[in-house]
């Protein structure tokens, strides 16, 4: 393993495209579950302008089943390694420590934790032997109960102060300040209106001097904003719009990134939100 920075764009935020090796993901669940298909799909992201592309091999939305690190294993590995060859920078999407440290041997370059280190005790110590980034994402529990954990007082106060134990706990055990980014988990355990919560407050999360990630791309809270007539929540595969309308306010919040499942249409969005800030100062100088 060699240490890595984490990749950063002077012209855009970053996009990070979302790769599910998975039968169950709520957006793609079994549409990539062979290496051969995860592989092209994998490749199509980083064409369309992925920074980085998240492979991920256990479901993570809410009420899915957990599954066994050999599994996980076995469906990430292979593809990991395949686009790490074809010069794709590729994060792992994991809680266990096991799991990064193989996907980091395949060639993998980020740890993305939806655990914020929760989830085992000896990631840590995976992440600061290989020197490379760890994405701390803000948890309270597994899938199975972790809607029963979306209780708060200030959604905002509190994600800020969990996320920053987690950086503080990551910092005691070595690994450097300029590794980690945090997520503030929208939807893991958080209903509907935490998210927007969160999403209206990101200068807390932005203050904090760490690159931001948000992962809001076609998750349920979108879907239900789009809801019929009838209350029927927008398909998945329709909540592509305000997808792009977060990732646009993200560029404008100045986040390190978007996690999203349609990489160009984030990739035109944060593009053109640099693209006017550089009109604005231009004209601000003439």
């Amino acid at each position: 393993m060699t240490s890595t920075v984490l990749p950063r764009r002077a012209d855009r935020i970053s996009v990070v495209g979302v790769l599910n090796v998975t039968p169950d993901s709520f957006s793609d669940g079994g549409r990539h579950d062979s290496v051969d298909a995860a592989v092209e799909h994998g490749l199509a992201l980083r064409d369309a302008g992925a920074d980085l592309v998240d492979v991920g091999g256990e479901s993570t939305r809410p009420g899915a089943r957990r599954i066994s690190a050999d599994e996980e294993l076995r469906r990430v590995k292979p593809v990991i390694s395949t686009l790490a060859a074809h010069g794709v920078a590729v994060s792992v999407d994991t809680y266990r420590a096991s799991v990064a440290a193989a996907a980091l041997d395949a060639g993998a370059i980020v740890v993305n934790d939806v655990s914020g280190g929760l989830g085992d005790d000896a990631m840590a110590a995976v992440v600061r032997d290989a020197g490379c980034p760890w994405i701390l994402m803000h948890w309270r529990g597994h899938s199975e109960r972790m809607q029963e954990l979306a209780h708060y007082d200030d959604v905002v106060r509190e994600v800020h102060d969990e996320l920053m134990a987690r950086v503080d706990a990551a910092l005691a055990a070595g690994i450097d300040a300029e590794r980690l980014v945090i997520d503030p988990g929208l939807g893991f355990a958080k209903n509907a209106a935490h998210n927007w919560a969160l999403l209206a407050s990101l200068p807390t999360l932005v203050g904090t001097g760490l690159p931001v990630l948000v992962a809001a791309s076609r998750k349920s809270f979108l879907g239900r904003l789009l809801a019929a007539p009838d209350g029927i929540p927008r398909p998945v595969g329709e909540r592509e719009a305000a997808t792009v309308a977060i990732t646009t306010h993200c560029a404008q919040q100045d986040v390190w990134g978007v996690r999203v499942h349609d990489v160009q249409a984030s990739v035109d969005a944060a593009c053109t939100v640099t693209a006017l800030r550089s009109a604005a100062a231009h004209g601000a100088t003439t």
